[in-house]
């Protein structure tokens, strides 16, 4: 700029100045998107050259100078309300006022818009690929606990007896719906608005589908409105990140629990200790991650109700929806690494496991179905050993359970158990290993069952590393061929 014509790209004498210009400013927390606007600078350019909007020589300089922009890095940038008007104006500052040229048949409302989805799915790539190692890590470690038994809880009260395996294929799969949800929100996020102007188009003859194909986007919003404005798809990648969140603190809530009960010890790279109780060993990175949870859920929650209130078209409330969504992506994605880590290295004390695994008489729903499978109607069955359960305490052998139920049957229907099924049999119900091995329908914790759910569950991480890596080799495409384009100029 010069003496004679004072300001910013945008801005001119009459709102340069004025003590409302730093909180409009979102010029510090843009530097997450610098990298996003540079690209959509360049791809914009070569489409205006292409398009014979723009003299090839003048897009050549320009191109020059956001090379010049980029080297020099956020932080050298002059002065602005945002990213964008600051690097026009670091353009225009390098070449002169042909730098103007590069804002045409644009807005800052497409422009901010197609950086934030640039950004943002890389962001959810990045949490994606993250939930990938944190589902082979459970399904490692569950491959070798397939017939560790531990004690099963509903209500946190001793339930039924289950398996290692059987307890992490659970989260298994819950994560990999949580990464299907992302992949998901990246097709939504993957469209480009650029070209959309302020919302209602420009009369320029641009080519919004080249713009959109140089910086790897799957195609366009293609309504200038609904381009310009929209910022759902922040809203769903929050609330993706959110409910993984969520995923990951119900793992670490129960890591906690188990660590707390012997069952679990943390790797010392996942733990602390207290800085005035040495015997201390502390599941401090849980406990984080499991606080992530309430940071994502308030970012999804904040962005619905910036959104809910907005009429259509752009509004600058819309610059305090995106950087904070970024925030809590990365935070995540962090969480879910950490979570990844603590349960590859963390060693489950078999012993221990199966010594609780009985407790509170955890086997008598099993002893109920055996009884009903003898053709017993199950409500009759449930009695029997509801009555039994008043008795039987957690150091009994199942031999002296299994008199204690005969009892119980007894008082019932005046009947002994040999009437119905055999000592022998009710025994081996009683037993946590026995029950496992017994509850092998489908997606249940028996070793077979569990072979199944192991096999499929690394059948889904596969095709879902497969999905993950084509739209990585998309965008490193695009890429590459936006450079390509520039060099011609340049």
């Amino acid at each position: 700029m010069t003496d004679d014509d004072p300001g910013t790209a945008v801005r001119r004498d009459r709102f340069s100045g004025g003590p409302a210009r730093e909180f409009l400013s979102s010029l510090a927390a843009d530097a997450a998107i610098f990298e996003a606007d540079l690209a959509v600078d360049r791809a914009h350019v070569v489409m205006l050259a292409e398009q014979g909007i723009v003299d090839g020589a003048v897009a050549g300089e320009i191109l020059g100078a956001l090379d010049d922009v980029e080297a020099a890095g956020h932080g050298a940038l002059p002065d602005g309300e945002d990213v964008h008007e600051a690097i026009e104006t670091a353009v225009i500052d390098r070449i002169g006022p042909d730098g103007g040229r590069m804002h045409t048949a644009r807005s800052r409302n497409d422009e901010v818009a197609t950086c934030i989805r640039y950004r943002l799915r890389e962001d959810l790539l990045a949490a994606a690929e993250a939930t990938l190692a944190l589902r082979e890590a459970l399904v490692e470690v569950a491959s070798e606990h397939a017939e560790t038994v531990m004690p099963g809880y509903t209500h946190l009260q001793p339930a039924q007896p289950t398996t290692v395996a059987h307890y992490l294929l659970s989260y298994e799969g819950g994560v990999a719906r949580d990464t299907a949800r992302l992949l998901d929100a990246y097709e939504r996020v993957n469209r480009s608005p650029l070209g959309a102007a302020a919302f209602a188009g420009t009369p320029f003859d641009i080519d919004r589908d080249r713009t959109a194909e140089l910086l790897g986007f799957d195609g366009t919003v293609r309504n200038a409105t609904d381009a310009a404005s929209a910022r759902d798809f922040l809203a769903e990648g929050a609330t993706a990140c959110a409910t993984l969140a969520t995923t990951l603190s119900g793992l670490a809530e129960d890591l906690v629990l188990f660590s707390n009960k012997g069952f679990v010890e943390l790797s010392d790279a996942y733990a602390s200790t207290s800085s005035i109780m040495p015997q201390k060993k502390n599941p401090d990175t849980l406990e984080l991650t499991r606080g992530v949870a309430g940071d994502a859920i308030g970012e999804a929650t904040g962005t619905l109700s910036l959104l809910k209130g907005l009429p259509r078209a752009y509004n600058r409330d819309l610059q305090r929806a995106h950087a904070s969504v970024f925030e809590v992506a990365d935070d995540v994605r962090e969480a879910t690494a950490v979570a990844a880590g603590a349960v590859a290295t963390a060693d489950w004390d078999e012993a221990a496991l199966a010594d609780a695994a009985g407790d509170g008489f955890s086997t008598a729903t099993g002893v109920a179905d055996l009884l009903a499978m003898s053709g017993m109607p199950f409500r009759t069955a449930h009695e029997i050993v509801a009555t039994a359960a008043e008795e039987v305490a957690d150091g009994d052998s199942p031999a002296a359970a299994a008199a204690k139920v005969d009892e119980a049957a007894r008082n019932v229907t005046g009947e002994p158990l040999s009437t119905h099924v055999s000592r022998e049999d009710v025994e081996s119900a009683l037993d946590p290993a026995a029950s496992v091995a017994s509850r092998d329908s489908a997606g249940g914790p028996a070793p077979a069952a569990v072979a199944d759910g192991l096999a499929a569950a690394e059948a889904g991480i596969g095709e879902d590393d497969d999905a993950l890596a084509a739209e990585r080799d998309a965008l490193a495409d695009a890429s590459e061929a936006l450079n390509a384009e520039v060099d011609r100029y340049v």
